[in-house]
């Protein structure tokens, strides 16, 4: 089993448009704004552009640090949409957040011309679900262009490994191998295991919040995404829009074991949660000293 860290090395994260961000010394939150019909939990909430904006400047307002836009919902069983259609919906969003804040912008995205559009669009990050192994070409566009590359596991459309860490170091390897094929470099990446994405049951995504620190054995910063995700509901018996204290739960304890970004809907809550996870770290450090 994993142990709490006593202390984050901290990590500056290089991305688009010559910007970076220090990671490892305090949480960094990512706020989660779908621009589609059919997310599993906010979806509709956001389609129109002003809705959109709005929502994502009030997340800064909350704490956010970097804002997601996503074109597709990820949930298992979601309609796909063509590239166009996400195009459509994320770059106007994009577009008109650029000028608004200083919150760095992320798209969630596994394809490579979306990835593009959006960089030019002032998107600092590409974030890919997929690992680069859907669209590997989207590993050449964050390396032309200089952006963040948030780099997720996931199970979905292959054959798991039996160990939920095996089966993380195998993937994530194979991820790295084509990002340094082209070029990326690695001062830009950041690791996310996919929480939920083909962890089947409750089960194998706590085995993975236990053994989490053995993800820091890769020497880059760490993403989370639980937020609102089913396992949460299992254990809480609380539906998707009623998951925020659960999902607030696991990023403490994430970040106890070394995750440096939490990507959630309810900022402010989860802002709290890793403000009191933070200070425990602070105060680890000063005991060790």
């Amino acid at each position: 089993m994993g142990r709490f860290v006593t202390e984050l090395r901290s990590q500056i994260w290089h991305v688009a448009h010559g910007r970076s961000i220090e990671l490892g010394g305090r949480s960094v939150i990512m706020a989660i704004v779908n621009v589609t019909p059919d997310s599993f939990s906010d979806g509709g909430h956001y389609e129109a552009v002003d809705a959109a904006v709005a929502h994502a400047l009030a997340c800064v307002e909350e704490g956010a640090g970097i804002i997601d836009i996503g074109g597709e919902s990820t949930k298992p069983g979601a309609a796909s949409v063509n590239a166009s259609e996400e195009q459509g919906r994320v770059l106007p969003v994009i577009e008109a957040l650029r000028s608004k804040t200083d919150a760095l912008i992320s798209v969630d995205t596994y394809r490579a011309d979306t990835a593009r559009l959006a960089i030019g669009a002032g998107a600092h990050i590409v974030n890919d679900v997929f690992g680069l192994q859907r669209e590997p070409d989207i590993a050449a566009v964050a390396a032309q262009t200089g952006a963040g590359l948030c780099i997720m596991h996931t199970g979905r459309d292959r054959q798991k490994l039996p160990d939920v860490i095996g089966d993380q170091v195998f993937f994530l390897n194979r991820s790295l191998e084509i990002a340094a094929t082209a070029g990326v470099d690695r001062q830009t990446i950041v690791l996310d295991p996919g929480f939920g994405f083909a962890k089947e049951n409750a089960e194998e995504n706590l085995e993975l919040m236990a053994r989490f620190n053995a993800l820091l054995r890769f020497e880059l910063p760490l993403l989370v995404g639980t937020s609102r995700k089913r396992f949460v509901g299992t254990i809480t018996g609380r539906d998707a829009a009623d998951r925020d204290v659960g999902t607030a739960a696991t990023s403490a304890i994430l970040r106890l074991q070394g995750a440096a970004i939490f990507r959630v809907h309810n900022v402010a809550i989860n802002r709290d949660a890793l403000a009191v996870a933070d200070a425990i770290l602070r105060t680890r450090a000063r005991l060790k000293a």
